[in-house]
């Protein structure tokens, strides 16, 4: 395996835990909250900022995002004038392109496929499922009171959505923005596994 492999997920769709198996198959690194760890040590910054960030997209990212302008394009790209929000994703783009760097790896959430979009050598996948089976996991999983759990599910992908569109002007949804979609409540966890691992060893 010599890809980079990124997956975009519906909450409760068991993105996390079908990245963290493919990971282990291939004996490759796994990376989530670890991003946000790197990032925080980088920048001086508390973890629990960048979790905050997000909850909520920034108008100054978008407005440059709507301007054209790159902020991707440069090492170099200064601080000055963005706010803390668009600083930590910044801060978490340069985790994302240095861990990708360091060789074959996978990668969930955080933008990484849109990040990484002029990179070779890397393989976007979406995972998402219906919405009783995401309802049941976040109860059976995340341990979310099963009176939440349907508004918690809305609101994640929510939250998501708005990330992904103000970080990158695009769809979180958009299945033709990726290489491969799959519903996870089709084959079950580890049936996913399996079918993304034939699906990666044919390329």
């Amino acid at each position: 395996m010599n890809k980079i492999i990124t997956i975009t997920r519906q909450f409760g769709s068991g993105g996390r835990e079908i990245g963290k198996k493919l990971a282990e198959a291939y004996g490759i690194p796994f990376y989530d909250n670890e991003i946000i760890s790197r990032a925080a040590k980088d920048t001086g910054f508390a973890e629990a900022a960048f979790e905050r960030a997000e909850d909520k997209a920034s108008n100054s990212l978008l407005y440059s995002i709507a301007m054209g302008m790159n902020v991707f394009s440069s090492q170099d790209v200064g601080f000055s004038g963005l706010s803390l929000d668009d600083r930590i994703f910044l801060a978490q783009s340069k985790v994302i392109r240095n861990v990708a760097k360091e060789g074959p790896c996978v990668i969930v959430g955080r933008c990484a496929d849109y990040i990484l979009k002029n990179q070779e050598n890397v393989v976007n996948l979406f995972i998402r499922a219906t919405l009783d089976f995401r309802i049941k996991r976040a109860i059976e999983v995340e341990g979310i009171p099963k009176e939440k759990s349907a508004e918690m599910v809305m609101k994640k992908d929510k939250s998501r959505a708005n990330y992904y569109k103000y970080h990158s002007g695009e769809r979180w949804d958009n299945v033709l923005n990726y290489d491969f979609a799959i519903r996870s409540d089709l084959c079950g966890i580890d049936g996913t596994v399996a079918c993304l691992k034939a699906y990666l060893d044919q390329m």
